[in-house]
């Protein structure tokens, strides 16, 4: 069976025209990440991205585009599909939750080396190449 998720890089431009970009952290699992999550049966990838950020971060946010996908086999064995969002993301105070303790808005110089996981610096990679985040990054 085949199980299907998603990541979302979301980002603000800041007073001087800065790009950041959110990234969360979840103590339960030790990491820093993007907002991530799973499809609820119905819903398409752009609808549980938007979902899944209001979820976890309390963010309203836009899809600005679809980044791209991978797939892979997953740690209990099973085929999982990951779709990539960019969202631009409106500014709220973050409140501590179930999902995530702490999330934090980085400039694009100190992302990655934020980043736990291998397969979100690849889509921050993939972001950095993106026309909307090279024209407000310069």
């Amino acid at each position: 069976m085949t199980s299907f998720g998603l990541r979302v890089a979301s980002l603000r431009t800041v007073l001087g025209g800065r790009v950041e970009v959110a990234c969360i952290y979840r103590e339960s699992r030790g990491d820093w990440t993007f907002p991530k999550g799973k499809l609820d049966p119905g819903e398409t990838f752009e609808q549980a991205a938007i979902r899944e950020v209001l979820e976890e971060t309390g963010m309203k946010c836009e899809v600005i585009r679809f980044i791209g996908s991978t797939n892979y086999i997953h740690r209990k064995g099973k085929s999982k599909i990951v779709a990539y969002y960019l969202m631009a993301a409106e500014e709220v105070e973050f409140i501590p939750n179930d999902e995530v303790d702490e999330l934090v808005w980085l400039e694009l110089d100190d992302v990655r080396e934020h980043l736990t996981w291998d397969r979100d610096k690849e889509l921050f990679d993939l972001l950095l190449e993106l026309p909307e985040v090279k024209a407000q990054a310069s």
